[in-house]
């Protein structure tokens, strides 16, 4: 074989993220090529190497992005330009099953590169199931057959579909991508015979927080199509074990269900948030405006014994203390008799991870509430003002200064902004119903990365570009915090703020809000 790259195709399944196989969550990680299509989860290229080049190739119903035979050579190319490299192609569903794989496959041979597939979950039977109907059912059908609904012979240019011997058939049909063409295809099948009352079932993005179900029988396809306004991606399965979706149906509507919310927080951060946000419905886009590095070196670990007191501010100070402090050869017992002071609830609860207890954490869970109660300690010669330390960011404001100028400030992690957003992140965010801030840096930020598309001057503005910066003036933010509240509004965002600076306080507002909408 020559010397190519290693090309895999690789099924994302129906659209739930969790649906993806671990095989392929494992080749997505570590490749250099992500050639995928329109149908992939924004949840799932989240989970790609962020250093791989991402090649969006997504095909529309009625417009193909990029046409099969270009992605076909695509793949040959990419294995060509990277040598030993690993080539994902990404398609929704399974490969094999009209997923054009085959196609590919074929194209790979011919040129000598060596390739994988990676089976992925098809939304023919996924689907269905999500609503609650089995494709297979003792007593009602035996037999199930998954049927291209939008696949014409070149002859005539009409289905290329046999609708004498699927009129006759007694199992489940299953049509995929046959919106469209639904009308046509229940009128041909009533023609050859099929009872015009067989039990009908259109879902739309199934197995997503957007997953919808229409009921109708093969002779009220088409009115119901148009009334209910059913569109692509959906599949439609028709036969006996329809009925039984109305018995089954398992996947409730959650609080957040159909809500996509942008979490803003460091990558490491998000992960807790997200996965809360994901169990109550919702399509979560992690989109990292920051990112935090330890300052090395910022602890001399002999002053150590000037200080009473430590006064965290933040859950990445915490992080960044012990994680120099475990690096130096010391642990914990260097804190022994010294006090602990947090600014709040979820860095407090940071340090007990490490067996620390806090000995003060304020009512009001801002710096400004901090440095008020500790300024009161000092005064009440319970605290020698000179000997406390507070660890923080090189971010971070004058305002504990401001109330305890005696004190020592210790930088001991840096905050730093993402430079960019990747061209399919930019789409999923312009399409969300809320952003989620967690601090003033993420606002920032957030707002800057979206300048920075339209002022590069060097390049071509896309219109998705421009629409995505004026789209998200005045959306709705979910914030933690005043100062982040206050920040968000500044630039021009609806905010709603948590009740208490805690991640159970922001997620308990986010269902509250979407409820109370709901009920309006």
């Amino acid at each position: 074989m020559a010397n190519f790259g290693h090309v895999y195709l690789i099924g994302a399944g129906p659209g739930d993220p969790g649906l993806l196989t671990i095989r392929g969550k494992e080749i997505l990680e570590c490749a250099d090529v992500v050639v995928y299509d329109r149908l992939v989860s924004p949840a799932i290229l989240g989970m790609c190497n962020p250093k791989a080049k991402m090649v969006d190739v997504g095909k529309m119903p009625t417009h193909h992005k990029v046409k099969q035979s270009e992605i076909n050579k695509l793949l040959v190319q990419f294995a060509q330009e990277y040598p030993q490299g690993i080539i994902a192609r990404l398609k929704g569903g399974d490969p094999f099953v009209f997923g054009r794989g085959g196609e590919e496959a074929l194209e790979l041979v011919d040129a000598g590169v060596e390739f994988d597939v990676v089976p992925g979950i098809t939304s023919a039977i996924s689907v269905p199931a999500y609503a609650g109907i089995p494709v297979s059912h003792r007593g009602i059908a035996t037999s199930f057959h998954i049927i291209t609904g939008h696949e014409k012979a070149e002859s005539n240019g009409e289905l290329s579909l046999d609708f004498e011997n699927l009129a006759k058939c007694q199992g489940t049909l299953i049509f995929l991508m046959g919106i469209a063409n639904m009308d046509f295809i229940a009128r041909r099948l009533m023609e050859c015979g099929k009872d015009p009352k067989t039990p009908l079932a259109f879902i739309e993005k199934g197995t997503t927080p957007y997953q919808r179900t229409v009921m109708a029988t093969l002779e009220t396809a088409g009115e119901t199509i148009v009334r209910e306004k059913v569109t692509a991606p959906a599949i439609t399965i028709m036969g006996g074990v329809v009925e039984l979706g109305k018995t089954l149906a398992w996947k409730k509507n959650l609080p957040l269900s159909g809500k996509r919310l942008v979490v803003t927080r460091a990558a490491k951060q998000a992960s807790g948030i997200s996965a809360r946000l994901t169990a109550l419905g919702a399509e979560v886009i992690e989109t990292p405006m920051i990112e935090t590095r330890v300052v090395e070196g910022s602890f001399n670990w002999d002053n150590l014994a000037n200080f009473d007191l430590l006064a965290f501010t933040s859950t990445n100070g915490v992080e960044s203390f012990f994680t120099q402090l475990l690096a130096s050869g010391n642990d914990i017992r260097v804190l022994a008799g010294k006090k602990i002071a947090s600014v709040g609830k979820i860095t407090e609860k940071k340090l007990l991870e490490y067996g620390i207890r806090c000995d003060y954490v304020p009512e009001d869970h801002t710096g400004e509430g901090l440095g008020k109660l500790l300024a009161e300690k000092c005064s009440a010669s319970e605290l020698d003002e000179s000997r406390i330390l507070l660890l923080q960011g090189n971010l971070a404001d004058e305002t504990l200064l401001k109330h305890l100028p005696k004190a020592t400030r210790w930088v001991v992690y840096e905050t730093l902004p993402v430079a960019e957003l990747p061209e399919w992140k930019r789409e999923a965010v312009e399409c969300a119903d809320a952003v989620v801030f967690a601090s003033t840096s993420a606002v920032e930020n957030f707002v800057q990365v979206s300048r920075l598309l339209i002022e590069d001057n060097s390049t071509k503005v896309l219109k998705h570009q421009v629409s995505f910066i004026s789209s998200f003036v005045s959306r709705l933010s979910f914030c933690i915090g005043r100062m982040t509240e206050a920040a968000a509004q500044k630039h021009g965002f609806e905010t709603v703020i948590s009740d208490e600076t805690t991640m159970d306080s922001l997620v308990k507002k986010i269902v509250e809000y979407y409820s109370a909408g709901e009920r309006a």
